[in-house]
């Protein structure tokens, strides 16, 4: 059976305040170009369809327009909502949908029925699980101690009693452990979001969205496949593309990736201003792309961005690198960060700042804030 595995579209993205609505419908009817030379029985979109809990009526009306690109098809599609969507939104009309082979994740109930397909070598159970925090499954089992995302999801995840014996993949979005992360996502300080990979044990392939860099975690059966776009310039180095999953009989399978260009690239130059502007030195290159350009002069260039959009008009971040940024002074970053919890990053922070560590009142206070609002329990 062959899926096509996408996530993080993120309609009505906007980055340094452009719009990407032109380049995302632009991207999205390639998908379907590819779709058409590939012909998969499946396409799994893994969360953060839209970018806004509330998205703008021109992001529904892209996304409404692909979903019937895809039902236009005769395919299957399974959607499910990240930490961006919101899940009853997404999941508006989702019954009237099945009847086109759109399956759309319903809010998470405590139960995840599987949707099944079947192929020459028998049976594939599809699993949908939305972006989920600690509280939403605490309140369908509140017998079970939960206090951390692996928690979570590991209880989602043991109540959907899978049967091993067959094919089966989950399609869900969250933060696991080990997984190279972007400037673009919102991920927890402290990590206090990670889910440990062994909590998928049981599946055949793992559809993850949520992280923007395509990659496998520990193997291809655990995967996230990464934006079909670059939204932000830590993203420059990235080769996007769609993740082509072909499984085969139970315990195989093979996973490559059909590469996706943009209309719009994202490129980064850096250089004195006079050599910037030198047609020699852009002519023959895409000046359309979305830039960052970084000057290294060591006087500031009156009305630089403006100038610098004449020659490339999708300028959307300028910088200086000279001796008057370099000596400017910076805050400093705590010592593995990515080790320390919320609450010890913001004790340091306290401290730092006032001269004293925090009384036990303001550190029970502190804590019970802290895990309101990542548990979205306020």
């Amino acid at each position: 059976m062959k899926l096509f595995h996408l996530s993080d579209l993120h309609i009505g993205k906007r980055v340094n305040e452009f719009s990407m609505l032109e380049d995302q419908e632009y991207i999205l009817k390639k998908i379907i170009n590819v779709i058409d030379d590939e012909k998969p029985d499946a396409v799994l979109i893994a969360g953060d369809v839209y970018d806004k809990s509330v998205p703008s009526a021109e992001a529904v009306q892209l996304f409404d327009s692909f979903l019937t690109d895809l039902a236009k098809r005769k395919l299957h599609t399974f959607i499910i909502s990240g930490n961006h969507d919101s899940a009853e939104r997404l999941a508006f009309g989702g019954r009237l949908m099945e009847l086109s082979g759109v399956h759309m994740s319903p809010v998470y109930s405590g139960e995840v029925l599987p949707v099944s397909l079947e192929d020459e070598n028998g049976k594939v159970k599809f699993y949908m699980l939305p972006f989920i925090k600690p509280a939403n499954v605490r309140r369908f089992f509140e017998e079970e101690a939960i206090e951390s995302y692996t928690d979570a999801v590991r209880i989602a995840v043991e109540n959907m009693n899978i049967n091993t014996a067959e094919r089966n993949v989950i399609v869900t979005h969250q933060f696991v452990t080990g997984a190279e992360r972007s400037e673009s996502e919102e991920v927890s300080v402290g990590g206090s979001d990670n889910v440990d990979a062994i909590v998928f044990d049981g599946f055949d392939y793992v559809a993850l969205g949520h992280i923007h860099s395509p990659q496998n975690i520990g193997s291809e059966r655990i995967r996230y496949c990464g934006t079909p776009l670059k939204y932000s310039f830590s993203e420059v180095k990235h080769n996007k593309s769609v993740t082509v999953v072909n499984l085969g009989k139970k315990g195989e399978l093979e996973i490559r990736t059909v590469p996706l260009i943009p209309k719009h690239d994202m490129r980064e130059i850096k250089g004195k201003y006079d050599d910037i502007v030198l047609k020699e030195n852009y002519e023959g290159t895409d000046t359309d792309d979305y830039m960052h350009i970084t000057l290294t002069d060591e006087d500031d260039i009156p009305d630089a961005l403006g100038k610098l959009r004449s020659i490339y008009p999708n300028l959307m971040k300028i910088d200086y690198d000279n001796k008057r940024t370099r000596s400017s002074s910076s805050l400093d970053v705590t010592d593995n960060i990515e080790q320390k919890s919320p609450l010890e990053l913001f004790c340091e922070l306290y401290k730092k700042q006032n001269g004293q560590t925090m009384s036990d009142e303001q550190l029970t206070f502190s804590k019970q804030l802290i895990e309101s609002i990542w548990e979205g329990e306020k």
